[in-house]
């Protein structure tokens, strides 16, 4: 239901791209029209600490990975890694932006790696961002210069 009303409060997207994970996918369904999957939106490879509780990653090792875009505990993905993958995604999607309305269905880690890529910034602002469940972000281009409209929005509020 939620990913129904969020897809009805926005405007109607001509592209829709989505990670190849199946919560992404259900959501991207809730437009009702075909998506493409791209396995570079997919979610932070965190390794040997995938859906364990986050204090099972040491507090030290923890902070590094979020300061030093390198670094990689326990097999995770560096956020150097991440931070390539969505730049490519976002500039392959830059020039059909122009034209169209793209929708991209993605996770936390993602999102926060495009958002870094709008602003022209390092991997690592990531981690100073909080990502809400079911929030959408905005990146707009001016003159091909990608801009960020809004962060973290519903797709029920006002000024859309």
């Amino acid at each position: 239901m939620q990913a129904a009303d969020l897809a009805a409060s926005l405007p109607r997207p001509d592209v829709i791209v989505c990670s190849p994970l199946r919560r992404a996918q259900q959501t991207a369904d809730a437009w009702g029209s075909p998506f493409e999957v791209d396995e570079r939106w997919i979610e932070v490879d965190y390794g040997r600490f995938d859906e364990q509780p986050i204090d099972q990653l040491s507090a030290a090792d923890e902070a590094r990975w979020h300061l030093e875009p390198d670094f990689s505990p326990g097999g995770m993905e560096t956020l150097a890694s991440l931070s390539t993958r969505v730049t490519e995604a976002c500039e392959e999607l830059r020039a059909r932006a122009q034209t169209s309305v793209v929708v991209v269905v993605t996770h936390v880690g993602p999102i926060k790696a495009a958002l870094g890529w709008a602003l022209g910034v390092g991997p690592s602002v990531g981690q100073r961002m909080f990502v809400e469940d079911a929030g959408v972000s905005r990146v707009d281009l001016d003159g091909g210069r990608p801009i960020v409209r809004w962060f973290n929005r519903f797709g029920d509020q006002p000024g859309q």
